[in-house]
């Protein structure tokens, strides 16, 4: 199964460059073969994708905007549910693909549980900080240039 990504290679808009750019970085990090589709330089690639994105996933006005996901023929999603997968650590379900060996999914409510302690960690870490009178401390730190202690012997 290939993974194809419909993308246009002369978009002028920043956030659809970057968009395609973060789907693109994403599947190479994770070595996810891929197959990039322009849709800016081939009718054929902008037609299919066009007809193939189901319509309640078509915006108001019909025609999706790139990055638009597939698993072969099958949709996956626009750029908002691949970044809501990645999210959730559930790109591989996304994309339709069985995770490779060793790869383990947080479970939601042990996820949740360890961004509550940080959040504890953080709130315990400002209470240490804070004064009796409630204003933040502040620590300066003098940092020594090699000329420094060049010049000033021990």
């Amino acid at each position: 199964m290939v993974i194809k990504v419909f993308l246009a290679s002369s978009s002028g808009s920043t956030a659809i460059k970057k968009k395609q750019q973060d789907v693109l970085g994403f599947l190479e990090a994770l070595k996810i073969e891929y197959a990039q589709l322009d849709i800016a330089s081939n009718e054929e690639n902008r037609m299919w994708m066009r007809e193939n994105v189901p319509g309640d996933k078509k915006p108001s006005n019909g025609i999706p905007l790139p990055p638009q996901i597939f698993n072969e023929n099958n949709y996956c999603g626009d750029y908002d549910t691949f970044f809501d997968a990645k999210e959730d650590n559930s790109v591989y379900e996304f994309l339709g693909l069985t995770p490779p060996p060793g790869f383990k999914k947080m479970p939601y409510a042990e996820e949740e549980d360890q961004v509550k302690k940080v959040k504890q960690n953080m709130n315990r870490r400002e209470k240490r900080l804070r004064t009796e009178d409630g204003t933040l401390r502040i620590r300066t730190i003098k940092i020594f240039s090699f000329t420094d202690i060049d010049s000033h012997p021990p």
